[in-house]
C-alpha cells in the first residue's frame, strides 16, 4: 500500500518517520531491491548488465535516473515475500552471457541483468541491458533496460568501435568500446540505507586487446583471461572473458529499514542479518526466497 505525505492531522495516535505521518499502529519500510547481474558473454563478448536496481529510500534514486518510488506502509502481523536473485553465468566457450534472476520485496519486481553479447551478437535485454559483441560485418545494439531500473548496454558500431562494448550500469549508459580497448561497464547507484554509501548495480567491462573495466558497483572487469566474476550482493554484471571463461554476474540483494520497536519473522528459505541504528533496524537478505512476517 503506497503512503503518502500529510501536512497536517487533528488525529492524535500518529507516529511520524522520515517527515511523514501515519498511522501509529503502520509501519514504514524504506527498501532497496536489486537484481541478480547478467553473466559475461564469451568471443568477442560484451559485459553483462546489472540486476534492475529499485529503491523508495528518502532523497535517493532508483535506477534508470528516476526518482524512488512511493514509501510502502505494513501493519502488525502482515507478511510479505521477499526473493534474492542469482547472477547470470558467464559463457565457458562462446556465446552470450546468461541474464541474472530477478529479486522481490513485497510488491516490487527488480528484473535480472541482460546477458552480454558475443561475437555478432546483440547484448540481452534486462534490468540493464548486456553489452553489444563485436562483428566484422555488423552494427549491434546493447541490451534495453527495464523502465526505472537501470540503463542500456553499450552499442558496436561497425567501423568505429573495435571491440566489445560494456554492460548498463544503474545509473549510467554501458561504455562503447574505444579502439580496440573494450568498453567499460555502467557505475551503479550509491545508497545509505545500511547507515554508510555503498553503490550497487554496475555493469561489466567488454573484451577488447585491452580490457574493459567494471562499472563502480559491483562489475566485474573483462579480461584477457577469465572474466572476473560481478561482486556478491550488487548485482553486479560479469566481465566478458577473453582466453578463458566470461564472469557470472554478481547475487542480487535486499534491504529493509524500519522502526526498532517492531521485529520481523524471516522463513528459513532467507539468509538474512538485522542490525539497529539511530532508532531503526535494517535488515539485509543476501540469499534465498520465503516469506516475512511484522511482528
Amino acid at each position: 500500500m503506497a503512503v503518502t505525505s500529510m501536512a497536517s492531522s487533528s488525529i492524535a495516535d500518529f507516529q511520524k518517520f522520515n517527515n511523514m505521518v501515519i498511522p501509529a499502529k503502520s509501519f514504514i519500510f524504506e527498501n532497496v531491491t536489486v537484481a541478480g547481474g547478467g553473466g559475461g558473454g564469451k568471443s568477442n563478448g560484451g559485459g553483462g548488465g546489472a540486476g534492475g536496481y529499485r529503491s523508495n529510500v528518502s532523497g535517493e534514486n532508483s535506477g534508470g535516473g528516476v526518482a524512488g518510488f512511493s514509501a510502502i506502509s505494513f501493519l502488525v502481523s502482515e507478511a510479505f515475500s521477499v526473493k534474492v536473485g542469482a547472477g547470470g553465468a558467464g559463457q565457458a566457450a562462446s556465446g552470450n552471457g546468461t541474464n541474472g534472476t530477478s529479486s522481490t520485496f513485497y510488491q516490487v519486481d527488480a528484473a535480472g541483468g541482460g546477458g552480454g553479447g558475443s561475437t555478432n551478437t546483440s547484448g540481452l535485454d534486462g534490468g540493464s541491458g548486456g553489452g553489444a559483441g563485436a562483428s566484422g560485418s555488423l552494427s549491434l545494439a546493447g541490451g534495453v533496460p527495464r523502465t526505472q531500473q537501470g540503463f542500456a548496454g553499450g552499442l558496436f558500431t561497425l567501423g568505429t568501435h573495435g571491440a566489445p562494448a560494456g554492460g548498463g550500469g544503474a545509473s549510467e549508459v554501458g561504455g562503447n568500446a574505444v579502439g580496440t580497448t573494450g568498453g567499460a561497464g555502467g557505475d551503479g547507484v550509491s545508497s545509505s540505507i545500511t547507515g554508510s554509501a555503498v553503490t550497487r548495480g554496475g555493469g561489466g567491462g567488454g573484451n577488447g586487446i585491452v580490457p574493459g573495466a567494471g562499472g563502480a558497483g559491483g562489475g566485474g572487469a573483462s579480461s584477457t583471461g577469465a572474466g572476473v566474476a560481478g561482486t556478491a550482493n550488487t548485482g553486479g554484471g560479469g566481465g566478458a572473458g577473453g582466453s578463458s571463461a566470461a564472469g557470472n554476474g554478481g547475487s542480487g540483494v535486499v534491504i529493509v529499514k524500519y522502526p526498532a520497536t517492531i521485529s520481523l519473522t524471516v522463513g528459513g528459505g532467507l539468509t538474512s542479518s538485522t542490525v539497529t541504528s539511530g532508532g531503526f533496524k535494517i535488515t539485509t537478505f543476501t540469499a534465498g526466497t520465503d516469506t516475512v512476517t511484522v511482528a
